[in-house]
């Protein structure tokens, strides 16, 4: 199965960082390219750059998706998702919508923890849109930027388990979502810490792809169907 993995933002080293992650996640005969535009902004917080950056993830979609299997949209925010849904014919999928879809069947309640203030509220429309808002018991904001996840220096580490175990504790859950593509190195590691799932979107979007390819209809030939003239 060949996969195209889109990171929105115009960062290449988060780019390969996500492109590591889904390779992990995929089976051995599961292709793995990840891509990024050349232009636009470098890190997507909240609608405004999300916005700025659909010009060149539609280009790249546009440019680099043919004779694809499937195609991951590796933004938290689900960026461009519903219109290259739309228009595509394999399945698109976004971080987001797949860390919510494994977590609700991990459990009855999870939480998302994310990086800034600023990207909550496209979060939580987001998980209304979907109708998964009841699952969803609080979107956290961590207060980290999300290139400074790329750091992974121990300061940033610190305050994402901080959020984290407080989400553990206030809230009633059973598991937490990391809301953005940026911390998708860091998931296994803090499952482990924690003794209970933490989801990584990048992980769960592969996964789900992989599931799609058991569900694919070849296009066939249905002029037999075509009334007689």
């Amino acid at each position: 199965m060949d996969i195209l993995v889109i990171n929105p933002n115009s960062t290449a080293s988060m780019t390969q960082s996500i492109g590591l992650a889904a390779k992990e996640a995929a089976s051995s005969n599961t292709k793995i390219v990840a891509v990024n535009p050349k232009s636009g902004p470098a890190s997507i917080q909240g609608a405004e750059d999300g916005k700025a950056a659909l010009p060149g993830l539609f280009d790249v979609f546009e440019n680099q998706s043919e004779g694809q299997d499937a195609v991951i949209i590796a933004c938290f925010d689900d960026t461009g998702l519903m219109t290259l849904r739309a228009r595509a014919k394999v399945p698109v999928i976004g971080i987001g919508e797949a860390s919510f879809q494994i977590a609700m069947l991990l459990g009855l309640k999870f939480s998302v923890v994310t990086t800034l203030d600023v990207s909550v509220p496209v979060i939580e429309e987001n998980l209304e849109s979907y109708g998964f808002a009841n699952r969803c018991a609080k979107v956290r904001a961590s207060g980290i930027p999300v290139l400074d996840l790329e750091t992974e220096n121990d300061a940033t580490k610190k305050i994402l388990r901080d959020e984290i175990a407080r989400a553990f504790e206030e809230d009633q859950i059973d598991c937490v979502v990391l809301g953005c593509a940026g911390m998708a190195k860091m998931a296994e590691e803090l499952t482990q810490d924690f003794g209970k799932p933490v989801i990584d979107g990048v992980q769960a979007a592969v996964q789900l792809c992989e599931l799609t390819r058991h569900y694919r209809v070849e296009s066939a030939d249905n002029s037999h169907l075509k009334s007689a003239s």
